[in-house]
């Protein structure tokens, strides 16, 4: 059967974002899975698209792929820490199979390195995650 899975983009920073969607769509394309696509404003929102997708039964896993660049004030702590947290709330608490892709980073020269399909290709690593995650959920749950 054929894995359905939604890739959560954040398009705060569009240019990193486009590059971890990239990294995980190449995955996902080699594993044959079915992949929606969709973006919403910032990282904070993620978690709440994702409990969505969840809900609707459409999936049966998902990535969240953003980033968020450490700045002048908290706000960075908050984002950081709410997104990881509603997503691991998902994890834990609803059994989904989620790949986490949000990059945490003190700059953007960070973030490129990591986003970037030829070093660090993190977009990459959390689409290897959700589906290893699903295998497993359908193995144990199912």
């Amino acid at each position: 059967m054929v894995d359905r899975v939604l890739v959560a983009v954040s398009r705060y920073y569009k240019h990193i974002a486009d590059e971890l969607e990239a990294g995980a769509l190449e995955v996902l394309e080699k594993a044959g899975a079915k992949v929606t696509v969709m973006e919403v404003p910032g990282a904070f929102e993620l978690p709440g698209l994702i409990a969505m997708a969840a809900d609707s039964g459409r999936f049966d896993g998902a990535i969240a792929l953003g980033c968020v660049i450490r700045g002048e004030t908290t706000h960075y702590d908050y984002v950081c820490g709410e997104s990881a947290r509603g997503l691991m709330d998902l994890i834990v608490q609803r059994r989904q199979a989620i790949g986490f892709g949000i990059l945490t980073v003190e700059n953007e020269e960070q973030a490129l390195a990591r986003a970037d399909r030829k070093r660090g290709n993190k977009g990459a690593d959390a689409a290897e995650a959700c589906l290893a995650m699903i295998k497993f959920r359908k193995e144990l749950i199912r």
